[in-house]
């Protein structure tokens, strides 16, 4: 199993980016989905998550302004990012619990990351 995102690239202040990201590979089952991202010299953290059933929460500092989503049917899910600060620039990351059969167990997968670049 492979997550690939893409999306990433340098906007403006106030402007928006639509990243996605699918998964490939056998899957059995795919639950929950997210986002996070890592700034420079920052840890690694939460942005949004899915359910499977569309269920979505956010970090506070990105609410009103990132929306996450996701299409069950192509093993994909989005973040559409409007809004954008200087502070939003990191390295943007998808993940998925994934079973890859009815008896596996539900592992995290993450894709590789892609940069959002904010120009003030």
């Amino acid at each position: 199993v492979q997550l690939q995102a893409s999306g990433g690239g340098l906007v403006q202040v106030g402007g928006s980016l639509r990243l996605s990201c699918v998964a490939s590979g056998f899957i059995f089952r795919m639950s929950d989905m997210g986002w996070y991202r890592q700034a420079p010299g920052k840890q690694r953290e939460l942005v949004a998550t899915i359910t499977g059933g569309g269920s979505s929460m956010y970090a506070d500092s990105v609410k009103g302004r990132f929306t996450i989503s996701r299409d069950n049917a192509v093993n994909m899910v989005y973040l559409q990012l409007n809004s954008l600060k200087p502070e939003d620039t990191a390295v943007y990351y998808c993940c998925a619990k994934i079973r890859r059969s009815i008896i596996g167990p539900a592992e995290d997968y993450w894709g590789q990351g892609t940069l959002v670049t904010v120009s003030s």
